[in-house]
């Protein structure tokens, strides 16, 4: 009988000859789950998904690579017999070959194969010795995005990397990037934790938390001094942190990106990441962009943004997982929300409740529809605005047309300096854009625009 970390080694090297990577740390779980015989709801259970599906496509995916080395079908059900039998079927030989012109030793008598079992063991191990993904969001689906990961992969692999932001409106898809991220790619940190601010929103608490998780020697924490011992810390070990809804620190009715005045700690800690010398690295997730997120200089200060926008063509992918009618008239819809995730989410379900799923009746009714899940969700923007941004946008939706700052003035009884850093605070929201034409010019986007067409 072959040990798991023989398993790990076979599909490890069969995979990395079919794709030219190894496995990532979702894909090592599943094959150990599988291989223990695991439902893909227990493996889910473990990497804290709300639902088996991502981890049973992940494992899917895996089936056909080995299919197409081992050139037979490979399904869950044989998954563990397709392996073993492999393994039987050279017990005897020093080297065994799979696919063509690839050899590599699988014989469990063989010293040089059990030394190297052992060390592929201690490389998984030593990867990422920590992980609490616990207070991240669940994901049952990932779209598209490709762009976005080479980005957000080329600067996690950046040593030099201290501070990424992941910014943009609500619902947009910002923390299913970064857990799809670390699901999917192998990154060499020796912590990676994850905290949900609106579960903990006390910096001293968080950092707290770190110190006593990561606190292998049980050293007493000086409670007194969290921010210093932290850093400490991020300079002995290679930590990523992912602080995850940031927005819930800034003052609501204010402009965006002013601190609570209880929060004010995360702006002295947030400058002491980008300033002084570690080897960690922090993921900022948030509605709102604050100045320690702007890179003034990237070489000065190792800090990137990255800025989402709609999903593009992948947002088809929606719509078909929803299993929508009329596929000719998908990208209809689709423009019409702006290929929003999270909007057209919302009115896929809309569409199959009231229209079964046609989505050629609903375009028929000519309008934008607002369901109450999108209204809802606006809702909780609106009421963070200032009376100046509330002004500036009820004003531009009233527009066919983007408007500029000098119609902005001439139309409303505001101050210059008001205007400007209404506009200012309002693209930090992503509430507003400038068009790629003409940046002089202020876009707002169709759902707003139906939103604020009704408020009283």
């Amino acid at each position: 009988m072959i040990t798991v970390t023989e398993v790990l080694q076979v599909v490890d090297e069969l995979v990395f000859k079919h794709t030219g990577n190894h496995l990532t740390d979702l894909q090592r779980s599943a094959v150990k789950g599988i291989w223990e015989g695991d439902t893909y709801s227990k493996i889910a259970d473990e990497f804290g998904y709300e639902s088996e599906n991502h981890v049973g496509n992940v494992s899917r995916e895996l089936y056909k690579i080995l299919g197409k080395e081992l050139n037979e079908d490979v399904t869950k059900s044989n998954f563990c017999w397709s392996i073993e039998r492999l393994a039987n079927s050279f017990n005897s030989s020093q080297v065994i070959g799979i696919g063509i012109n690839s050899h590599f030793n699988l014989c469990p008598n063989n010293t040089d194969t059990q030394k190297q079992a052992v060390n592929n063991e201690a490389k998984i191990k030593q990867k990422t010795t920590y992980t609490n993904l616990q207070q991240s969001s669940k994901l049952t689906h990932f779209y598209g995005r490709t762009n976005e990961l080479l980005t957000l992969s080329e600067w996690i692999e950046n040593p030099n990397t201290r501070l990424i932001s992941i910014l943009g409106i609500s619902g947009i898809g910002k923390s299913t990037l970064v857990r799809h991220f670390i699901d999917t790619h192998t990154i060499t940190f020796d912590a990676i934790i994850w905290k949900n601010i609106k579960l903990s929103n006390s910096l001293n608490s968080i950092l707290a938390e770190i110190l006593t998780e990561l606190n292998v020697n049980n050293e007493d924490i000086n409670t007194n001094n969290l921010l210093k011992q932290s850093l400490e810390l991020f300079n002995q070990k290679r930590c990523l942190i992912i602080l995850d809804n940031l927005e819930q620190i800034f003052i609501p009715q204010q402009y965006a990106g002013r601190y609570k005045p209880e929060h004010q700690d995360y702006q002295t800690f947030l400058q002491m990441i980008t300033g002084i010398e570690h080897q960690s690295s922090i993921i900022l997730i948030s509605q709102e962009k604050c100045q320690e997120m702007i890179s003034l200089d990237s070489e000065l200060y190792p800090s990137h943004c990255l800025e989402l926008s709609g999903l593009g063509d992948a947002a088809t992918e929606i719509l078909k997982n929803q299993g929508l009618k009329n596929q000719e008239a998908w990208l209809d819809l689709i423009n019409l929300y702006e290929t929003h995730p999270k909007y057209l989410q919302y009115i896929s379900i809309l569409i199959k409740d009231v229209f079964q799923g046609e989505v050629s009746e609903f375009i028929q009714e000519r309008s934008l529809i607002l369901t109450e899940d999108i209204k809802t969700q606006l809702d909780l923007t609106w009421m963070k605005l200032t009376d100046v941004e509330k002004q500036i946008l009820v004003k531009i939706s009233q527009q066919d047309q983007p408007i500029s700052r000098n119609d902005l003035k001439e139309s409303l009884s505001l101050s210059s300096t008001d205007i400007i850093n209404g506009l200012q605070s309002l693209t930090r929201r992503f509430l507003l854009t400038k068009l790629e034409s003409d940046e002089k010019l202020f876009h707002l986007s169709s759902v707003w625009r139906e939103y604020i067409k009704y408020m009283p």
